[in-house]
């Protein structure tokens, strides 16, 4: 996803939980720190994740261990600075396991999670609006829809 913003500005909104929580998540813990260990809160859901933070390269990449499907999986970001002062925004979600149907169910829940996020972001960061994506997705709570 395209965002049309410095690097620095995209790459900050992914690592501050104050920012994060206004596009993703209802709350964080702590800043993506290197080898650190934080917890991601969706309380409309009840529910929160443990996220181990595996690399940060400023302004470049971010990389974290966290398990959302009820097993360890690895997000990685890649932020890519554009010369027009924009930036690039690339998550990948892998490392699923079961069966070849369990595995693409997985994945295709988790790209269509990520898309949310990123147009979260990116009308956040762009605009200053808060679409409320995640949040408003199962409005009578997960499993319910």
């Amino acid at each position: 996803m395209l965002i049309r913003r410095p690097v620095a500005e995209v790459f900050e909104a992914f690592v501050d939980p104050a920012i994060t929580s206004r596009f993703w998540f209802t709350k964080g813990s702590g800043r993506l720190d290197r080898e650190t260990e934080v917890r991601w809160d969706w309380e409309m859901y009840n529910f929160s994740v443990q996220v181990k933070v595996r690399e940060v390269e400023k302004d470049k990449r971010i990389v974290v261990e966290w398990g959302a499907y009820d097993e360890r999986s690895t997000i990685e970001w890649i932020f890519t600075a554009r010369p027009d002062n924009t930036t690039f925004v690339s998550i990948t979600n892998s490392g699923f396991t079961g069966t070849g149907d369990e595995i693409v169910k997985k994945a295709l829940d988790s790209t269509e999670g990520f898309t949310f996020v990123l147009a979260g972001a990116k009308a956040l960061l762009e605009h200053n609006v808060e679409l409320n994506l995640v949040r408003d997705r199962f409005p009578d709570g997960v499993g319910e829809n």
